[in-house]
């Protein structure tokens, strides 16, 4: 008899968005069956691999990140420009330097930067802004306007600031990145309470937040399971918007990527260890449903992007 490999079906589908202007645009999301499972359902879009760039020099960043990136990271417009050299799908632009316990960049200084690394490269942009609720809010709406027409991914909105950025968002023709806390109610409730403000659901990236291998990744992976199963299996139309996983911000700043070889030597060399470990973490976030990763090493990306390949 032969073997009847058993299906499961899906009533949803995830939502297909649209990043970028011009000829280089990228589109996420449009699966109708869990990861990879082509047996299932189909999916028309691979998902995304972004490169940071910030608006300040990465001072903080572990040597073997800042070194892959060394030369480059002398300006946010030679950064994004070599991030798209190295085969970026995007550029994800964090506005670290805006943060009050850094440079405490102003709104206008930000926009101009985001203004300048946009006209600078053909790829689509991401702009983060640096995580204080309230600079953000400044920041970002700033920030929308003067990249208007380019058609970005803006983020993050939060419980505390969400209305103020998706209305820059909106009003600027922009997709917003919606972060929760690591709780399937809560990225649900974000995504409702964005939607009753008049921001369309299929717009709306969803940040459910995420971990480092051996750092909770596991927890990650059960929100973002029961996320697409949600969105997938129960049909919720709250739950079908893309899944963006910013990685790189975690996993730098573990002690497997920064601990140098003479204090761990049974952890093997330190530059292929911390490399591994993005990329390991990035395979996990794709296999549990994410539709765009934000990383920080080009050689960890392209090991994600050759794992994103082979499971095409």
């Amino acid at each position: 008899m032969a073997l009847v490999v058993p299906k499961e079906s899906y009533s949803g589908k995830i939502y297909e968005v649209q990043l970028g202007s011009g000829a280089k645009t990228v589109t996420i999301g449009g699966a109708n069956a869990l990861p990879f499972l082509g047996f299932e359902g189909t999916f028309p879009h691979k998902p995304a691999v972004a490169l940071e760039v910030m608006d300040i020099a990465p001072e903080d960043w572990p040597e073997t990140v800042k070194k892959a990136v060394s030369g480059a990271s002398a300006s946010p417009v030679q950064w994004a420009k070599f991030c798209q050299e190295q085969g970026a799908d995007m550029v994800a632009l964090r506005l670290i330097g805006t943060h009050p316990d850094q440079k405490n960049r102003s709104a206008e200084d930000a926009a101009k930067t985001a203004a300048e690394v946009a006209a600078a490269v053909d790829i689509p942009l991401v702009i983060l802004g640096s995580g204080h609720v309230e600079k953000d809010t400044q920041v970002l709406q700033a920030v929308a306007a003067a990249v208007r027409g380019k058609n970005c991914a803006i983020g993050k909105a939060v419980e505390e600031n969400y209305k103020t950025v998706a209305a820059a968002a909106m009003a600027n023709d922009h997709k917003l990145i919606a972060m929760s806390q690591l709780d399937v109610n809560l990225a649900k409730q974000l995504n409702i309470l964005l939607s009753q403000m008049g921001f369309a659901k299929e717009r709306i990236i969803m940040d459910p937040m995420s971990s480092a291998l051996g750092y909770g990744m596991e927890y990650t992976y059960s929100v973002m399971e029961r996320i697409r199963q949600a969105a997938l299996l129960q049909n919720d139309p709250m739950m079908q918007t893309p899944i963006i996983c910013d990685i790189g911000l975690n996993v730098w700043k573990v002690k497997e990527t920064i601990a140098p070889d003479a204090e761990m030597p049974e952890w093997g060399g330190l530059a292929d260890r911390a490399l591994a470990w993005e990329a390991i973490t990035a395979s996990g976030m794709l296999t549990a449903g994410a539709d765009m990763l934000i990383m920080r090493h080009p050689g960890a990306m392209a090991k994600a992007k050759e794992l994103i390949a082979d499971l095409m």
